[in-house]
């Protein structure tokens, strides 16, 4: 309309004018709007603002102090930030301190590029030593936390940046030891001798949380143990003595070909039934669970072959009950002891023994498996030596040596050699190459082996702690979305020890003090653990390091050792409940809500648990909130190598800030998270819907002065009260969203207020009235107030997941002539919504006119394309409606045709051959193009045109609106 309308009548029109830009530019300007929120102090002034409100603590897990924050991070940090500001506008006192966690091997190994390992030489040509290791880990991190910080606060995240938690803090370390302590004191540690994962590369062991499965090429072989004495065993089965001069051997199934020089028994389960299958050409017997014969018959291509007779397995294996076992087998190449004579082992029973795969027999090391290790117990089974050192090599043992398998590798030609002895002494029976599951290291992605070392461990049964935890986990924890209770319960139902030392540089002491003959702990060591804490809080964890036990111990220092290992950095990050929520002043214990990715139900989530009721008697959280991983369009996860990745920082400098969070909070963040360059565009463009939408909002308030210009709820016209109840209405769906972290139905809500409500018929409607009334006019005025109202709410909306963009709005609105606060973080969800009265124009009135107006819009565009109108306006309507429908239309009067934005409009009864058929039942529509004059302000085609001498070109609403006092809008 704007550039049409002749010169003399352009200056008499209203037309929208607004400084808020059509382009975002949101690049180069959110950081503009980042460096004012710190000038200005915005996070200490919501702090003030909120002082003495009801708190909500969300509490951040902290992201590894390692690299460049990834798409995840952002999707992580975005969800935190909505649901903290979404709080903080619903007036809670809501502060967000971030954390890192700065500890660890990753770090390490970083360090280790740059300066060498402990104990090398560097490029100066002194020896690398423990202390300055440590010192450039700590300078390293610090260095990563600065990037990552940066990263964050770009993405408008709000939170107290200056004053973080780090995991390396000396307070922080110290309170760290202080919690081990505490657990120590609920009887919750012991040290213990047990296979842990271990990786080779890494030279430690592994926490569970440190551990990911993926697919393995094995070699996996069935391997004979041969009974001495085969009558004893056909006796047993009640089989036929006959053929006792036929070797017996019980065969075993593994995928771990190097872990047979540590066996130390054969187990079977009691209660399964096994044969005796008599291999005819081969002339031996072998024994195999009864379930599996044909199985292994095809396995090993024996065609020939004859079952002699069926036993429970409990016939021949040692039960717990028992003194000794019945039955021992010769292992079939390690020597017993220095002799030459071929070491001998018991055929135990365990429950952990199935019928699924392989042979029903499970070959047991005690050193090489949880599951081997606790049946061993069991029957008293020790194993006098670890075979393999910390890298995963044969050690210099005399049999390992007779045998050539010393420093070889576990991984490989140790495996290879074990094949070959067994070939040699005629025990293998088959070998296949299979492909299976199994556990690698995180960040080696190398695969673990599990190895028996001296560990300290936070027990899960000795003192209840296991059933604690589960007690929580069902009873006082909510677990959002509800599958993540099933999740954890599943995780830690049978969970082992927790393994919490390490053997590292990097990383919180294990700061205790044993006895050098018994391993005691020094009965002292509650007051010990403080002080040592004490001298942390001052140097950090270099004071345990270079501490000298006579300095804490005196005199008992000459039967005291100090602890060297370090704890598990899922230790560190565990306790941030007691050394952070309890211990900063703004915040709480327990936090009402955790949230990471769905793989913390394994790491952070279970770590934090575990310490927390392990010190305090009670769960760390309230509520549990998960989201999933993000992948390509494609659904794969995203690789460098697949060359797949979203990069935050690409998307922020591209597209901006806004756009990241409105795809964060647009997509079902509970399950995988789909992210490509196309989706991003998309999401720009629904962004772009949301600010033209709050554009024309803001443009269409030109010349408004909420002080002086707004009309009062009672004398709005009927629609603008409809908008404005609708949008009081809505907000409480909108709170409601973000109170049940629903933001996914939030945007989808959004968008449709401003494609639907207001962008398809309420701001199309009011268009006419906008521009063409008295500036001053009650309805021009009632319009802007409805809009204003409109924009004061959507400001608030959108600012937890568009940030800038709503700040952007709310100091145009400023300048509009209400008082507000200096922020619209510093605001609260809108309470100015005027009292309206609806009367017979209520909300059910308005979905009518809604949908019929729709419906009509459909009839236009087809007589538009069909040549018959062209604008809207050129058209006259009659709608032949059903009689509820006409009752409602009718109600309208003349402003009918200014809803339907035709020049004329009438209602008719329902008549099924008049006009043409909408998608709305009951209505019909006939369009017919206006012979009438167009006037050149306001383009209405109408008879009174040309009816005022002065202004021949206009009608004489046109004219009253120029000349006289104003046109009078009204209902029938």
């Amino acid at each position: 309309m704007n550039d049409k309308v002749e010169s003399q009548y352009k200056s008499t029109l209203n037309l929208p004018d607004t400084d808020f830009p059509m382009r975002g530019n949101l690049a180069k300007r959110e950081p503009e709007l980042l460096a004012r929120w710190e000038q200005i102090g915005l996070y200490q002034k919501i702090r003030e603002a909120r002082a003495g409100r009801d708190p909500f603590i969300l509490h951040d897990g902290p992201p590894y102090a390692n690299g460049k924050i990834h798409i995840g991070h952002a999707v992580n940090k975005v969800l935190k930030d909505i649901i903290v500001k979404s709080q903080t506008l619903g007036g809670k006192d809501a502060p967000y301190i971030p954390g890192w966690d700065c500890h660890g091997l990753p770090i390490e190994l970083k360090v280790e590029e740059k300066v060498g390992k402990v104990g090398a030489i560097n490029a100066e040509g002194q020896v690398v030593s423990a202390s300055e290791f440590r010192k450039h880990c700590r300078e390293y991190a610090a260095e990563q936390v600065d990037g990552q910080r940066q990263d964050f606060k770009r993405l408008m995240v709000l939170g107290d940046w200056e004053n973080p938690y780090l995991t390396m803090d000396f307070k922080f370390e110290a309170n760290i030891i202080r919690t081990l302590g505490s657990i120590i004191d609920k009887g919750h540690l012991h040290k213990g001798f047990k296979p842990v994962n271990w990786c080779s590369d890494c030279g430690s062991a592994l926490a569970e949380a440190e551990v990911e499965y993926q697919d393995k090429k094995s070699i996996a072989i069935d391997v004979k143990f041969t009974f001495p004495d085969s009558a004893a065993v056909l006796a047993a089965f009640a089989a036929d003595a006959g053929h006792a001069d036929k070797p017996v051997s019980i065969v075993i199934w593994t995928t771990t070909p190097w872990t047979l020089p540590a066996n130390e028994a054969v187990s079977v389960h009691p209660t399964l039934d096994y044969s005796l299958v008599l291999l005819k050409e081969q002339n031996e017997i072998l024994l195999l669970a009864a379930d599996l014969v044909n199985d292994a018959m095809q396995r090993y291509g024996i065609e020939t072959y004859e079952v002699l007779a069926t036993a429970k397995g409990a016939a021949f294996g040692q039960l717990p009950e028992q003194q000794e076992a019945p039955f021992r087998v010769s292992h079939p190449f390690m020597p017993a002891g220095d002799a030459a004579a071929t070491k001998q082992v018991p055929v135990i029973t365990g429950d952990h023994v199935t019928a699924d795969s392989g042979t029903g027999a499970v070959h047991t090391a005690p050193m090489h498996g949880v599951d081997d290790y606790n049946v061993s117990n069991t029957f008293g089974i020790s194993s006098e030596q670890m075979l393999v050192d910390n890298q995963g090599n044969f050690i210099a043992n005399p049999a390992l040596q007779a045998l050539e398998l010393t420093g070889l590798s576990t991984r490989d030609k140790g495996n290879f050699r074990v094949l070959g002895i067994l070939a040699e002494k005629g025990a293998l029976l088959k070998k296949a190459n299979i492909t299976h599951s199994y556990p690698h290291c995180w960040r080696h992605k190398s695969p673990i082996i599990f190895r028996a070392t001296p560990q300290w461990f936070i027990s899960m049964k000795q003192a209840g702690l296991l059933e604690q935890a589960m007690h929580e986990v069902d009873n006082t924890i909510e677990w959002r979305p509800g599958w993540g209770k099933a999740r954890i319960e599943g995780m830690m139902s049978d969970r082992p020890d927790w393994c919490i030392s390490r053997q590292r540089t990097w990383g919180v002491p294990i700061a205790l003090f044993v006895h050098k003959e018994t391993s005691a702990l020094h009965p002292d060591s509650a007051a010990l653990i403080e002080k040592v804490a004490l001298k942390v809080e001052e140097k950090g964890i270099d004071a345990w390091f270079e501490l000298q036990a006579e300095e804490l111990l005196g005199a008992d220092a000459a039967d005291y050792v100090k602890v060297n290992d370090t704890l598990d950095v899922w230790f560190d990050s565990g306790v941030t409940h007691t050394a952070v929520c309890k211990e900063r002043a703004e915040l709480q214990f327990p936090a009402d809500l955790y949230l990471e990715g769905s793989d913390q139900h394994r790491g952070w989530f279970q770590s934090s648990l575990l310490t927390s009721v392990a010190a305090h008697g009670q769960a760390p959280y309230k509520t549990v909130l998960t989201h999933g991983f993000t992948v390509d369009a494609n659904g794969r996860k995203m690789s460098k190598s697949l060359g797949n990745t979203v990069e935050p920082q690409e998307v922020m400098n591209k597209l901006g800030g806004d756009i990241l969070r409105w795809w964060v909070a647009d997509t079902d963040y509970s399950g995988e998270m789909t992210v490509s360059d196309e989706i991003l565009k998309r999401n720009a463009d629904a962004y772009r819907r949301v600010r033209n939408t709050c554009r024309f909002l803001l443009a269409n308030i030109n010349g408004f002065n909420a002080a002086t210009d707004m009309v009062d709820g009672k004398d709005l016209l009927p629609l603008d009260a409809w908008i404005v109840s609708y949008t009081r209405e809505l907000q409480q769906k909108v709170v409601g969203y973000y109170q049940d972290y629903d933001f996914k139905t939030l945007t989808k809500t959004l968008m449709n207020f401003c494609v639907t409500e207001l962008g398809a018929f309420y701001l199309d409607v009011i268009k006419d009235r906008q521009y063409t009334c008295k500036a001053d006019s009650l309805p021009r005025r009632s319009a802007q107030t409805a809009l204003f109202h409109v924009l004061e709410a959507m400001a608030r909306w959108i600012a937890p997941v568009l940030s800038f963009t709503a700040e952007e709005i709310w100091e145009c609105l400023a300048a509009a002539g209400s008082e507000r606060e200096e922020s619209v973080m510093l605001s609260e969800w809108y309470t100015g919504f005027p009292e309206t009265v609806s009367g017979e124009f209520d909300d059910a009135f308005w979905k009518d006119i809604l949908a019929a107006k729709a419906a009509v819009n459909g009839v236009l565009e087809k007589a538009r394309a069909d040549k018959t109108i062209g604008a809207s306006l050129s058209a006259e309507v009659e709608l032949f409606a059903s009689d509820n429908l006409k009752a409602q239309l009718d109600k309208l009067g003349n402003e009918l045709r200014f809803v339907l934005i035709t020049s004329g409009a009438s209602v008719a009864g329902f008549d099924a051959n008049a006009g043409e058929a909408t998608e709305l039942e009951g209505l019909r529509v006939a369009v017919v193009a206006s012979d009438k004059a167009k006037c050149e302000r306001c383009w209405h085609h109408s008879d009174d045109v040309g009816q005022n001498e002065q202004h021949p070109t206009l009608c004489g609403r046109c004219v009253e609106n120029v000349e006289g006092s104003g046109e009078v809008r009204h209902y029938a």
